[in-house]
């Protein structure tokens, strides 16, 4: 245990984990983080020492994050608009059916792809599927035991770490989720309006800003699981 290690070992153990994180390129779990030493270090002393880490880089344009996957470095909010004119590459975009469809299952996991057209009242193309599951946003979990065994969608540890995320217990109210910055660029004002209240009303036949019930991830995998039968628009 950390009480019975030098504060030199310390020291050279808490260097090691900014320099691996610092490196990484992706978020390290504390599994992962505790086979850099040999033998391996307990859990707990790394969640220990990543926290005063953690707060030994407060203040500074960098900061330590744990999202789904594990521990990162990223940085911080305020600066990332900065970062991002150093990209020539716009992120992509998507239509307001592949924003309305992650909601659903981010909100209403796990789903079949039946649930989901009953909630938007569409049928679902295969393409919108495709590109969620490409972006590696949801992903099979299992089969409905019910005719045809239906697969059964939620979403993925990478969706939460873009999201910077820990759980599906961070995901913020639906009404308050801001996409725009995601959606296809609209080609008229009346569109543009319209995407605004792609992931409110649409989805689940709610005024936009009203409070919606969709269900706590109070699953022991931490998936979120709907309290009713979801809504069928008419």
């Amino acid at each position: 245990m950390s009480e019975n290690r030098s504060m030199e070992e310390l020291s050279r153990i808490t260097r090691v984990l900014e320099a691996a994180l610092l490196t990484a390129g992706e978020p390290l779990s504390l599994a992962q983080l505790s086979k850099l030493f040999d033998p391996p270090l307990e859990t707990e002393m790394i969640r220990k020492l990543l926290d005063e880490l953690r707060a030994a880089w407060g203040g500074r344009s960098v900061e330590l994050a744990q999202v789904a996957s594990g521990w990162r470095f990223q940085a911080r909010p305020e600066i990332q608009p900065f970062l991002d004119r150093l990209s020539p590459e716009k992120p992509p975009r998507y239509s307001r059916a592949v924003m309305e469809t992650l909601a659903i299952v981010a909100y209403r996991q796990p789903v079949t792809r039946g649930d989901i057209e009953a909630i938007r009242g569409v049928a679902v193309s295969s393409n919108i599927i495709k590109t969620l599951e490409d972006r590696q946003w949801i992903e099979i979990i299992g089969h409905r035991e019910t005719p045809g065994r239906p697969a059964l969608f939620a979403t993925t540890k990478q969706f939460l770490d873009d999201l910077g995320l820990i759980s599906l217990a961070e995901l913020p109210p639906l009404a308050e989720l801001d996409t725009s910055h995601l959606l296809e660029p609209p080609d008229a004002p009346a569109k543009a309006a319209e995407a605004e209240l792609a992931l409110a009303s649409p989805i689940l036949d709610t005024p936009a800003g009203a409070p919606v019930d969709l269900g706590a991830p109070d699953a022991p995998d931490g998936r979120a699981r709907p309290t009713e039968p979801p809504p069928t628009l008419h």
